[in-house]
C-alpha cells in the first residue's frame, strides 16, 4: 500500500533525529519521522541531560557544541520545556587535578572557552552539599545546561508537530532506497532520507556500518533521591577522573602525571572507564554515572561491582549517605574509534548521520544543522 509523500523522512526519534526534524521544519519542508518503538528508548532517554560544551575539544567540535547550545535554548524556550542554565564545576581534591584545571584555564580564552578557577569557599557557595575536606578549588564554567532527557524526548515531538512534522511511532523502517522508504508495511515516497538510528548497525545499510568500524559503548548509571528537603546541587558536578575522559583536557601537559597517579591508585575505575558526572532534574532527583565498556555486543546485565566503583568515587566529593538510590540502568551509544561523527551517503538522497558518541545531547542541534546545510547547500563552516 502506498502512503503520503514527504520532502524528508527521518529514521529515528531520538534527540539527533528530532534535531534534524527541527532544522528541516524551520526551513518549511514536509517532514516525517519514523520510530520503530512507541517512543525512543535508547541513549536519548538514558543520559544525564547535560548540554556540556566544556567537554568538547577546541576547534570544530567546540564551535559545534556552542551552536548547539544556542539552538537548544531557543527550542526549549519556544517549546516550554523545563531546563536550567546553571553551569558546571570540575572539583579538585588533589594538587595535580588543580594543576590540570589551571593549565586549561590559562589557555581557555584563546580557544574560546569561558571558565575560571574558583577557591573552596566559592565552590561551596555554588554547591553546598559537596565535601569540603581536602577541597582545593574547582574550575567553574557558566555555559552548561540541564534538561530532563525523558521529558525532552516525550515532549519535544508535540512542539515539532505544531511546526508541521508528522510522527509515525511503532513503525519500523525496513528498507531505504534513493527516494522511497518501506515502513510498517507501507511504501512512502520521499525526496531525501536521514538515518539517525543510534546503535542499530544491523537494520539499514549494515555493510556501511561495518565499513565505518563503529562500536557500541555500554554505560552503567543510577538515579538518586536526596533524603533532605530542598536539596539543590547548584550546578553540574564532576571531579578528577573526568579530566582523563574528555578530549578538551588533552591540550594540558600536566594531564599525563595526573593520569599516571590515577592508574596507580584507582586501577579498577580506569579498567571500567568510570568517571563521575552528576546532574539534578526538575523533580529534584540526581542522575549519577557512569562507566564505559566498549565492544560490538552489549549484554543487558548490570554489574554490582561497577556500581560500587561509581558510588565509592561519588562519595569522595558528594556524601552518598544523603542519597537514596531509586533507579539503575544501562545506556548504549554508537561510537567511532577515531572520528567525532559520521556523515555518509550510501545511496543518492540518503544520509546517515551518526557517531557523535556520548555527546549526543550536547551536539545534537549543532550536528543536525551541519548535516542539513550540507544536504541542501553543500559543506559549510560553523
Amino acid at each position: 500500500m502506498k502512503s503520503k509523500s514527504f520532502d524528508f523522512a527521518i529514521v529515528g526519534a531520538g534527540i539527533v533525529g528530532l534535531a534534524h526534524a527541527f532544522h528541516l521544519a524551520e526551513r518549511g519542508f514536509k517532514v516525517g519521522v519514523f520510530e520503530r518503538g512507541a517512543m525512543a528508548t535508547g541513549a536519548s532517554v538514558r543520559n544525564f541531560g547535560m548540554v556540556w560544551p566544556i567537554g568538547q575539544p577546541p576547534g570544530e567540535m567546540r564551535e559545534m557544541a556552542l551552536k548547539s547550545r544556542e539552538i537548544w535554548l531557543e527550542v526549549l524556550q519556544r517549546a516550554g520545556i523545563w531546563h536550567r542554565s546553571y553551569g558546571s564545576m570540575h572539583l579538585a581534591y588533589h594538587a595535580d587535578e588543580l594543576a590540570v584545571l589551571a593549565e586549561f584555564v590559562e589557555q581557555a580564552p584563546a580557544l574560546n572557552y569561558q571558565c575560571s578557577i574558583i577557591p573552596p569557599d566559592q565552590v561551596k557557595a555554588k554547591s553546598p552539599h559537596i565535601r569540603t575536606e581536602g577541597l582545593l578549588g574547582a574550575m567553574w564554567s557558566p555555559e552548561e545546561i540541564c534538561v530532563s532527557p525523558r521529558q525532552v524526548v516525550a515532549e519535544l515531538p508535540a512542539f515539532l508537530q505544531r511546526m508541521g512534522v508528522e510522527f509515525h511511532y511503532s513503525t519500523a523502517v525496513s528498507a531505504v532506497e534513493s527516494q522511497r522508504i518501506f515502513a510498517g508495511g507501507r511504501e512512502y515516497q520521499v525526496d531525501q532520507t536521514v538515518i539517525c538510528t543510534g546503535d542499530d548497525f544491523e537494520t539499514l545499510f549494515p555493510d556501511r556500518f561495518r565499513d565505518f568500524g563503529m562500536v557500541r559503548t555500554k554505560l552503567q548509571m543510577l538515579r538518586a533521591k536526596p533524603k533532605m528537603a530542598r536539596y539543590d546541587l547548584g550546578c553540574h558536578l564532576c571531579a578528577g577522573l573526568t579530566l582523563g575522559h574528555y578530549a578538551n583536557f588533552r591540550i594540558c601537559k600536566s594531564l599525563e602525571p595526573l593520569w599516571e597517579r590515577v592508574q596507580r591508585e584507582l586501577p579498577d575505575h580506569v579498567k571500567w572507564g568510570v568517571h563521575l558526572l552528576v546532574s539534578q532534574h526538575e523533580d529534584g532527583q540526581l542522575t549519577i554515572g557512569d562507566s564505559h565498556e566498549y565492544g560490538e555486543a552489549v549484554f543487558p546485565f548490570l554489574r554490582e561491582d561497577i556500581d560500587r566503583l561509581i558510588l565509592s568515587y561519588l562519595d569522595s566529593f558528594l556524601p552518598v549517605q544523603e542519597l537514596e538510590i531509586t533507579e539503575r540502568w544501562h545506556g548504549v551509544y554508537a561510537k567511532h574509534p577515531t572520528r567525532t561523527y559520521i556523515i555518509d551517503n550510501p545511496v543518492p538522497n540518503v544520509t546517515i548521520a551518526t557517531g557523535v558518541g556520548g555527546a549526543g545531547m550536547t551536539l545534537s542541534f549543532g550536528f543536525a544543522g551541519k548535516v542539513v546545510e550540507e544536504m541542501l547547500d553543500g559543506p559549510f563552516s560553523l
